[in-house]
């Protein structure tokens, strides 16, 4: 059996498809999940980045953060967008999860709309 340390590409692909995956997850959270779980993961995503400073994920699948690249604008280029990626890394870091939080309140609490898993 061999033992190696590196990470194929077979698996750096599952990883990055997973990490999209959960990724686009977290938009139809609040439809899917009780509002508090919903909040504890995005409470977990959250910090993250304040410990971290960035997603752990992505240096699982050898996306380096330099220049402001993130999961979104690797993606977005990929599809032939240019978007600026400063301020999209703004964007997803500091304002887009705690939106999906506070839309969680308002459509479970709020709205009174159960979530439609658990």
């Amino acid at each position: 059996m061999k033992n190696t340390s590196t990470t194929t590409q077979s698996e750096t692909n599952l990883i990055f498809w997973f990490h999209l995956l959960i990724t686009l997850s977290a938009w139809v959270l609040p439809f899917l999940f009780w509002w508090p779980l919903v909040w504890a993961v995005y409470a977990i995503v959250h910090l993250q980045f304040a410990l971290f400073g960035r997603c752990l994920i992505n240096k699982m699948h050898d996306l380096d953060e330099k220049d402001n690249k993130i999961l979104y604008t690797y993606v977005l280029e990929w599809l032939g967008f240019q978007p600026n990626r400063k301020k999209l890394k703004f964007f997803i870091r500091q304002v887009l999860y705690p939106v999906l939080a506070v839309f969680a309140i308002l459509w479970q609490v709020v709205l009174g709309i159960k979530p439609l898993i658990f």
